[in-house]
């Protein structure tokens, strides 16, 4: 069987970016039948683990990085993606394993900063050069020639600096082949619009603790990570609630670092909620939204033919 052409390629840090960032679209594009591939930087070695019953995997980088592998088998599952690679296993990769950088939060969980000992492996993520990284991802594109590539905004959504990375890898790669002659006709970056993600805020704040599951309440203000963009920056919208399921379920098997999953269908603000490791209320948009990427055209996006459910948002 021939490599499928066409498509959507995803390009993420961690195990559990894929549903976080970009799960509804990933769902939606799998279920219309469509090629989809995931791309995953590293295997979350240095995450953080919530609950009891798996906390010997904190500190435990090669221990935690088997099960994180098993957790993202079973939410691409559950999104329907068949298809995934980590980078360092892609054909041009000659630099031996990729780690996960880490990272430490900052102002409420709107925001990543570097761990102490970041970059300070050769083998961290954020720490290798960055064509040498592009190069593996640029033969894959060139090879499946997709419609889509999708990854996280230049911030990394919140400033993770393997998320960061990753945006900067995906760039290099698109231009490099383009360079060779293939064209990825739509970049999209990950993105909230500032009313959807206030208004989401706001209704996870009214509700209180109405799931019972005692997770921090967001602050009561106006200030997000940088993945929440004015409303004008989105062009792509993703319908959440016709493949909520999926994204639940995905959401789930991500058990060492997702907490408190759960739908909500009382508020119009709202598909669902989470939380991560700090314990902090986290909505589930409707819309999964996006914004183009510099370079992408709006032609290019007008003229791509999009499952039902991605809309263009005008």
């Amino acid at each position: 069987m021939g490599v499928p052409s066409g498509g959507l390629v995803a390009v993420h840090a961690h195990p559990d970016d894929e549903t976080l960032a970009t799960g509804a679209l990933l769902a939606t594009w799998a279920a219309a039948g469509r090629p989809v591939m995931v791309v995953t930087g590293t295997r979350g070695e240095r995450g953080e683990v919530i609950g009891a019953a798996l906390a010997h995997l904190q500190g435990d980088g090669p221990a935690l990085a088997r099960h994180r592998e098993t957790e993202l088998a079973a939410a691409l599952a559950a999104l329907g993606v068949r298809e995934h690679a980590f980078l360092d296993t892609l054909p041009g990769w000659t630099g031996g394993r990729l780690e996960d950088s880490g990272m430490a939060w900052a102002d409420e969980g709107r925001r990543a900063v570097a761990a102490p000992d970041a970059v300070a492996a050769g083998t961290a993520f954020a720490a290798q050069e960055l064509d040498a990284l592009a190069a593996p991802l640029a033969q894959l594109l060139v090879v499946r020639r997709p419609d889509v590539v999708v990854t996280y905004e230049p911030r990394g959504g919140y400033g993770h600096p393997d998320h960061v990375r990753a945006h900067d890898v995906t760039q290099r790669a698109v231009e490099l082949a383009r360079a060779a002659s293939v064209d990825v006709p739509v970049v999209l970056w990950a993105a909230q619009g500032r009313s959807a993600a206030g208004a989401a805020r706001a209704a996870l704040r009214r509700r209180g603790r109405a799931d019972g599951s005692g997770a921090t309440l967001p602050a009561d203000d106006d200030v997000f990570a940088s993945v929440v963009v004015d409303d004008e920056h989105v062009a792509v919208a993703v319908d959440t609630r016709a493949v909520r399921d999926a994204v639940l379920a995905a959401l789930r098997a991500h058990a060492t670092q997702v907490q408190h999953v759960a739908a909500v269908d009382d508020e119009p603000a709202l598909a669902g909620t989470y939380a991560l490791s700090l314990g902090l209320s986290e909505p589930i948009l409707p819309v999964e939204q996006y914004r183009l990427a510099t370079g992408t055209s709006e032609g290019a996006l007008d003229a791509l033919v999009r499952p039902a459910g991605v809309t263009r948002v005008a």
